[in-house]
């Protein structure tokens, strides 16, 4: 058995690998790979931004955005780093956007790309799935380039360490870079007409400086003859991006400011080689520095805005010239994606320092703000929870929403006008708005961007704080021998440890708490909502009243009759019963024809697509039918047994047994009960 499973392990990691990565070629079969697909040739931005179309995009209308499917899909893994949320999404296609633009040299390749956004945004675990994405793309073909390494160097260049007899490029720089820049580009025009790209190819580079002492010594031995020094001392390597190895993906990571040293952007003397070939030798030089590994690729900056604006100009010439100046040697030229990460108070300090006007100039920010909207935001604890060793523990409806309402309610701005309040506000961005209420989403998004310092959701409770406070609330619950997570837990460890986290500035204490009595208010009408509809929901009922409704709706469009239930005679619409549904949802008398329009529309677009009516498919219909059937019902319902929690009987038990059947646990069903279901039975009993 363990043979059989290294066997298959073994299996696996070949058919994984490249064909040709230990493989080695000649001069002249790169020339023809380049021929016959031209984009083995691409800079970096060219290949990063085919590398995002690569693996499947998706069009939002709605949006009016790309969602790349890397980000909003996680082919590679099972989707368990999948992003979710409009305004992540929307960052992502400007980022891409960016990329794309640097592809077509439009000057973003000469930018560094600065995420910006408040701790917890997702800007590092995006950057995070580029490189890991860019690593696996540079292993497939469509994503292949390849470098060179000079040999057989001892037979002629007579002080060569017998070491360094074969040497890799130092900058893994394409071949191409081989050829003077006429030959260059006269190969160069013979790709771009075969190219099938929305680029252009281009490659000015100049040999580094190790590999331009190289080509000197061998062209003048071999007395100019370029065709010599290429076959007998040049061979063709595939490249493969590694980050572990620091190979094409480079992640550099602020120091100590009393520390910082430009060697380890730009590279340093390698002291080893020093005593053989001498301090000036640009053998004797170590491409280690973070630039110089990255090349090719992506370099990553990790809170690059704490570095020292002395150690940033180092920068300046990486993007502008796409050079680097290593201490006492020449410039090197580099081609790599730039990517740098930063949040807000570094942001603020260094846009407000006059001193960094050049550094700012180069920087292309793309904001990377937390999700406003609460549904989207539940996502992201339920991929944490996917993602983790979840105890054997029921999430109860509304836990994780209700949790995401809360972040969302702290991270968008207060709407100034008094047509929404701030949690109508969140529910618009989350999309609960139709046709028959006047809410402009569009225009509070405007507003909303407007009134933020730099955009919306740039400030707020992160998930990771919130995402912790449900970790906590579901250990607590273990503890206890509770079995179900419900949002009442939720909200008491949020409550509890909300003065106790250190990026939750104590002047936001007090009205954190207040939004969170919001949560409290808008959980306790869901609830109620939920307990309604374990005492009165009758499926068969609402599909008949559902069929019914729709019956009159489009006879009153159609300004046609309708059968009478009973009698079978042809009648004008139901008026009466088609005001007593729509009431249910506080329609207006003279919105209703847009409400009965908006549902028909429903009716006929699922008729086109083959589906059949279904009210309880359409929420805000559905959503009427049962309050309407509550109303029908109410007045048979024991309130008495709902009131009483110690109450175990049939009534007790059909009700729990009906909530069960909504998602929620045993427990779960009871606590409900217990908490919205005296309400509910209060409200009724003082409604006699």
């Amino acid at each position: 058995m363990p043979g059989n499973t290294l066997e298959r392990l073994s299996e696996q990691y070949r058919d994984s690998t490249p064909d040709d990565l230990r493989e080695a070629h000649d001069f002249a079969w790169y020339l023809e790979q380049c021929q016959d697909d031209p984009k083995v040739a691409r800079a970096a931005h060219q290949r990063l931004a085919d590398m995002f179309d690569y693996y499947g995009t998706t069009y939002d209308e709605d949006a009016a955005l790309v969602e790349y499917e890397l980000a909003s899909e996680d082919p590679l893994h099972d989707g368990e780093n999948t992003f979710y949320g409009r305004e992540v999404h929307e960052a992502i296609h400007e980022f891409v956007n960016k990329v794309k633009s640097g592809a077509r040299g439009l000057g973003p390749e000469k930018r560094i790309l600065l995420l910006l956004g408040p701790v917890g945004s997702g800007k590092s675990a995006f950057d995070s799935q580029v490189r890991t994405y860019f690593e696996d793309y540079t292993r497939r073909d469509a994503g292949r380039m390849y470098t060179f390494r000079w040999t057989n160097l001892c037979e002629i260049v007579d002080d060569q360490d017998p070491a360094d007899d074969t040497v890799r490029s130092p900058m893994n720089q394409d071949p191409l870079v081989l050829l003077p820049k006429e030959q260059r580009q006269e190969v160069l025009d013979d790709m771009n007409e075969g190219l099938d790209a929305p680029y252009t190819l281009r490659n000015d580079q100049a040999l580094d400086p190790e590999s331009e002492f190289y080509m000197d010594r061998l062209l003048a031995h071999y007395d100019d003859d370029l065709q010599a020094v290429l076959e007998n001392h040049v061979e063709i390597v595939r490249f493969v991006a590694d980050e572990n190895r620091r190979e094409g993906i480079e992640t550099f990571e602020p120091k100590d400011k009393k520390n910082q040293d430009e060697t380890e952007l730009t590279g340093d003397v390698d002291y080893s080689k020093i005593a053989v070939y001498g301090e000036s030798d640009p053998r004797a030089f170590d491409f280690s520095g973070a630039f110089c590994n990255a090349n090719r690729g992506l370099f990553s900056g990790e809170e690059l805005l704490k570095l020292q604006k002395e150690f940033l100009y180092d920068f300046l010439h990486a993007t502008q010239e796409q050079t680097i100046k290593p201490k006492n040697n020449p410039r090197i030229d580099i081609d790599q994606v730039i990517v740098g990460r930063t949040n807000m108070p570094e942001y603020r300090d260094k846009t407000g320092d006059e001193t960094m006007e050049a550094f700012n100039d180069r920087t292309k920010r793309v904001d990377f703000p937390y999700v406003l909207e609460y549904e989207n935001e539940a996502q992201i604890y339920e991929k944490l929870l996917r993602n983790a060793d979840v105890p054997d523990i029921h999430v109860e409806p509304h836990t994780l929403q209700m949790a995401g309402l809360f972040g969302v309610l702290t991270r968008v701005e207060e709407p100034d006008n008094d047509t929404v309040d701030l949690v109508q506000k969140a529910k618009a961005y989350n999309g609960e708005v139709d046709e028959t209420e006047d809410v402009d989403v569009k225009k509070l998004r405007e507003e909303g961007a407007d009134k933020a310092d730099v955009a919306e959701g740039m400030e707020g409770v992160s998930p990771r704080f919130i995402g912790d406070e449900i970790a906590e609330a579901i250990m607590d619950s273990m503890h206890r021998d509770r079995g179900f997570l419900s949002p009442l837990t939720v909200f008491v460890h949020l409550e509890e440890n909300l003065e106790n986290h250190g990026s939750i500035p104590e002047e936001r204490f007090e009205v954190y708490h207040r939004y969170l009595e919001m949560v409290r208010e808008e959980y306790k009408e869901r609830a109620i909502e939920d307990v309604r509809h374990a005492l009165a929901y009758d499926v068969e009922e609402i599909q008949r009243q559902g069929e019914k409704y729709m019956d009159h709706v489009m006879a009153y469009i159609d300004d046609d009759t309708v059968a009478d239930e009973v009698t079978g005679r042809d009648r004008e619409p139901d008026e009466t019963f088609l005001r007593a549904v729509e009431e249910q949802l506080e329609v207006p008398e003279d919105r209703k024809d847009d409400f009965r329009q908006e549902v028909s529309n429903w009716v006929s677009r699922r008729a086109r697509e083959g589906d059949t009516f279904h009210p309880q498919d359409n929420e805000r219909l559905r959503r009427a039918l049962e309050r309407k059937l509550w109303e029908d019902k109410k007045h048979n319902i024991n309130f008495s047994a709902l009131v009483s929690a110690n109450d175990l009987g049939e009534e007790r038990s059909a009700w729990v047994e009906a909530l069960k059947e909504r998602g929620y646990s045993e427990g779960g069903a009871r606590e409900v009960l217990e908490f919205a279901g005296a309400e509910v039975a209060r409200s009724e009993l003082e409604a006699e």
